[in-house]
This record gives structure tokens, C-alpha cells and sequence, in this order.
């Protein structure tokens, strides 16, 4: 094995700012473990990057924002990739791992609207803009009579398109809490919705640092970067998802918290027009494995699809709201 202070690794990335602040928050790190790392940044561009007239869901694959940065890793082009892990579907492609989770960021959902106005507060009929099948259903559930429409681009833009106007005129947007408070936009924030309204994307608020399962010096390395309650939390997280046979534009939500010993969850399945929803909770004692996360997943699972999880998605899929990894 190459040692690794005579390796130089290359680290593939999306080019959006949030993207290079993600990538630079891994290389920091693992240079603050390993200091003198050669370390490069290589831009790749995504199918989700290059596709922005779109609604999410019209693209049908679930892979969308990795899949040309996972194709570069098993090619050898790049070393690691690193990814929201919300972005990445439930199963990794033969040969490659995400074997740790770093210290999760605030997992929720953010409100930002015009004239500072709370959920409760924005007028009826209200303008909101997501291109998330997750956020709208909840959305709705709350106040069906917002009117959801589609919102694209990176932070920056969305934010513009509210701040200074766009063909949609939007009264608010929901962006992921995490990103803003990383891009130094935190303060503009109207509210962070708290869990019992709004669930986030299983993996919501953490990094997926990805490499091929046989680069045994980078699993090394990357083994300092682990959070063992994160890493439990959002494996559950990912589990129920996968056990439902969702995948990124699925209308499902879902949170774990690791506290006090105990290992909690909450989830969320909607219809897209969220006329129709569930709920459900489960807790158990965290024992500090990583299967005790996942345990928690397969229970939140079996709770959801007892309560009918199964008629609602499979008619979500039938309109393209359930979307596969290709």
C-alpha cells in the first residue's frame, strides 16, 4: 500500500459555491489529520447541474447529482467524491462506499420570505417555491392553499429569484437550513421549520464523502472524519427510504437523533399533493452501533406501511414521482 503522505488524491466535486464549501470542509479536515496531504479539486459537472428548465421529477434518475461523479471514481479519474447525502440513492453502484458520516449540520428545513412572514402568517394562495415532491407534500398538508411551483438553481439563484423577483413571484421558498448557514446566509432565515411541520430528506444536513471500497489508505484517512450518532441517525434514515423503494423525488421525510441513550425517529409519506399523509414514530436504546440506526429504519418502515405507505407511493410512481436510479 502507497503511503498515504506520498499519495496524491484527487477530489471530484460539483462546481456550485455550496459544493466547493462542502469539498474544502473535507480537505481541511483531513489535512488537519494528516498535514502536508497533496490534495486536488476537480470539477465535474452533473446531469442535475446541466438540466436546469426542468422540474427534478421529469428527469427520472434517482442519481442525478452523482452519477457523473461516481462513473469518475470507478474510472480511477478521482480518488473521493464528496456529496450531500441527501443526494445520494439508498444503494452505492458495485465497488463503491461511503464508510463514514461526519458531524451532521442543522437537519431542517428553512423558511425565507418576503416580508418575513411565517408559515401561518403568508397570504392565502401563497406562492412558494421548491422543486422538492418531499417539501411540497408537507407544504400542503399544512396549507393546502399554497400554490407550490417549481424552483431551480443553485442557492444564490434561488434566493434571487425571491429577493429580486422572477416571472413566479414567489412570497417564500424552503431551502435546506444547512447549505444557507454554510454559504454565510443564515441571518436571512424567516424561520427554521420545526420537525412536526416539516421532516427532511433522509441524510438531510450531512456529507457523503465517497471512494472505492478497495483504497484502503483513504478508508484510513477517512476513518478520523466518522461521527458515530450522525453516521447511526442518517443510516436509519436511509434504510426506511430504501425499505419504502423511494428515492430522491419521493414525497418522504425522515429524521433521527441520537440523545441521552436513546435512538429516536420520526417519518413522513405523502401524496405529492399532500391530501393524503402519514406519520410515524418509533425509539428504541442506542447501543453505539450502526445497526441499531438501521433497526430503527426497518421499524419506521414496517409502521408506515402498516398505516398504507404502499397505496400512496405506488400511485406517486405512477405519475413519475418515484424515480430509480439509472
Amino acid at each position: 500500500m502507497e503511503p498515504i503522505k506520498d499519495r496524491h488524491f484527487v477530489v471530484g466535486t460539483r462546481g456550485s459555491k455550496l459544493a466547493l464549501w462542502q469539498t474544502n470542509w473535507i480537505i481541511e479536515r483531513l489535512r488537519a489529520v494528516h498535514p502536508g496531504l497533496t490534495i486536488e479539486t476537480k470539477i465535474i459537472t452533473t446531469q442535475g447541474d446541466r438540466i436546469q428548465d426542468r422540474p427534478l421529477q421529469s428527469i427520472n434518475n434517482d442519481g442525478f447529482f452523482v452519477r457523473e461523479l461516481e462513473e469518475a471514481l470507478l474510472r480511477g479519474d478521482i480518488d473521493l467524491a464528496v456529496h450531500s447525502l441527501k443526494d445520494l440513492p439508498h444503494y452505492q453502484p458495485e465497488g463503491l462506499v461511503v464508510p463514514v458520516t461526519p458531524g451532521r449540520a442543522d437537519a431542517r428545513d428553512a423558511l425565507i420570505s418576503k416580508g418575513n412572514l411565517s408559515l401561518e402568517e403568508l397570504p392565502q394562495n401563497a406562492v412558494i417555491g421548491t422543486s422538492s415532491t418531499r417539501r411540497a407534500s408537507q407544504l400542503l398538508a399544512l396549507r393546502p392553499d399554497f400554490k407550490v411551483i417549481p424552483l431551480r438553481g443553485n442557492v444564490d439563484t434561488r434566493m434571487r429569484k425571491l429577493l429580486e423577483g422572477s416571472p413566479e413571484n414567489y412570497d417564500a421558498i424552503i431551502l435546506a437550513a444547512a447549505g444557507l448557514d454554510r454559504l454565510d446566509r443564515g441571518g436571512e432565515i424567516t424561520a427554521l421549520l420545526p420537525y412536526s411541520a416539516m421532516l427532511p430528506a433522509p441524510g438531510q444536513g450531512a456529507l457523503g464523502p465517497e471512494c472505492r471500497a478497495d483504497d484502503t489508505a483513504l478508508l484510513e484517512l477517512l476513518s478520523s472524519l466518522n461521527d458515530s450518532e450522525a453516521q447511526a441517525a442518517v443510516a436509519g434514515e436511509k434504510t426506511f427510504m430504501g425499505e419504502l423503494g423511494g428515492g430522491c423525488q419521493t414525497p418522504v421525510g425522515c429524521y433521527l437523533e441520537v440523545k441521552d441513550g436513546q435512538i429516536t425517529g420520526q417519518a413522513f409519506v405523502g401524496s405529492p399533493d399532500g391530501a393524503r399523509y402519514i406519520r410515524v414514530e418509533y425509539a428504541a436504546d442506542w447501543d453505539g452501533s450502526l445497526e441499531t440506526g438501521q433497526e430503527l429504519g426497518r421499524q419506521l418502515a414496517a409502521l408506515a406501511l402498516d398505516e398504507g405507505a404502499k397505496q400512496i407511493l405506488d400511485e406517486a410512481r405512477a405519475n413519475g414521482y418515484v424515480t430509480e436510479r439509472k
